[in-house]
């Protein structure tokens, strides 16, 4: 009989049950489980996740009909309907938030001198967002349209090292670009935006801080070309200006140059227009 490690504790591994639980003493229960502690929790929603477990009886089925099997796999407490119910419902989520914290900033100490692969001396990230849909009937605060309910999910991502810099997650009718208030900006660094995030003038304030940014133009914004630059059409190039936005919001909103680039893929034939800080 194999007695070695088993996979989903290998898994683990990287995380202390000391942090878990330093975590879960920040924010404390009403009535803390003796049964469940919250390093055993997680660690049953992390194997309900890989699992693909739809219920709490799932999960108990599978961890308590192996309780040998669970132990060596690092769940030592009793994983039942009723103690993973009364956790779910009252543990902070703040104490998961701090475990991706202390997750995150260990990758990004294994991972963090990644040479760069696109020629860039400084980090570069890319901003998203997705939306999480959700069941109404069990997360009516969540309402997004008349019967549909979700979260919106808002990453940025070092694209050095694939590791997330930043995530927060908020109410699914949040517009996007509230996210550009909360993500850390660093001096010399790149960021490429989604143009749902098109603020003009919090791309200001990214520029003021000595980042630069690099978005699509949507159509509709006015703007009067500064200078032309030649482009070497072969590669796909079709213009590269300098240009000022016209518009008294705009300008009040942006008032220095920027750059825009028109490119055509190759490939699909689909035109591109960016817009960017950096000259």
């Amino acid at each position: 009989m194999n007695l070695g490690p088993t996979v989903f504790s290998q898994v683990l591994a990287g995380l202390d049950a000391t942090e878990v639980a330093r975590a879960a003493a920040l924010h404390p229960m009403p009535r803390a489980s003796r049964a469940l502690s919250a390093y055993d929790h997680f660690a049953a929603m992390v194997f309900a996740q890989l699992t693909y477990r739809e219920s709490l009886r799932g999960i108990e089925a599978c961890l308590l009909g192996r309780r040998a099997l669970a132990y060596r796999m690092g769940i030592r407490g009793r994983v039942t309907r009723t103690n993973l119910a009364y956790a779910n419902e009252h543990r902070d989520w703040r104490v998961f938030a701090a475990i991706a914290g202390v997750l995150m900033r260990r990758a990004q100490r294994l991972y963090g001198e990644t040479p760069p692969e696109l020629g860039l001396e400084a980090d570069l990230f890319a901003l998203d967002a997705t939306v999480i849909e959700l069941s109404l009937a069990l997360f009516p605060w969540a309402r997004w349209q008349k019967a549909q309910a979700s979260v919106k999910l808002n990453v940025l991502l070092d694209v050095r090292n694939d590791l997330p810099a930043f995530a927060s997650l908020h109410e699914g009718n949040r517009h996007e670009v509230a996210s550009l208030d909360e993500i850390p900006v660093y001096p010399g660094c790149y960021y490429t935006i989604d143009r749902g995030y098109l603020d003009f003038r919090r791309l200001y304030r990214l520029h003021l801080a000595g980042a630069f940014f690099v978005t699509r133009l949507k159509a509709g914004i006015r703007y009067y070309v500064v200078a032309s630059r030649p482009v070497d059409q072969t590669v796909g190039l079709r213009c590269d200006q300098t240009i000022q936005l016209s518009s008294v919001n705009g300008r009040a909103a942006y008032p220095e140059p920027l750059r825009r680039i028109s490119y055509v893929d190759p490939e699909t034939g689909h035109a591109l227009v960016f817009l960017t800080n950096q000259f």
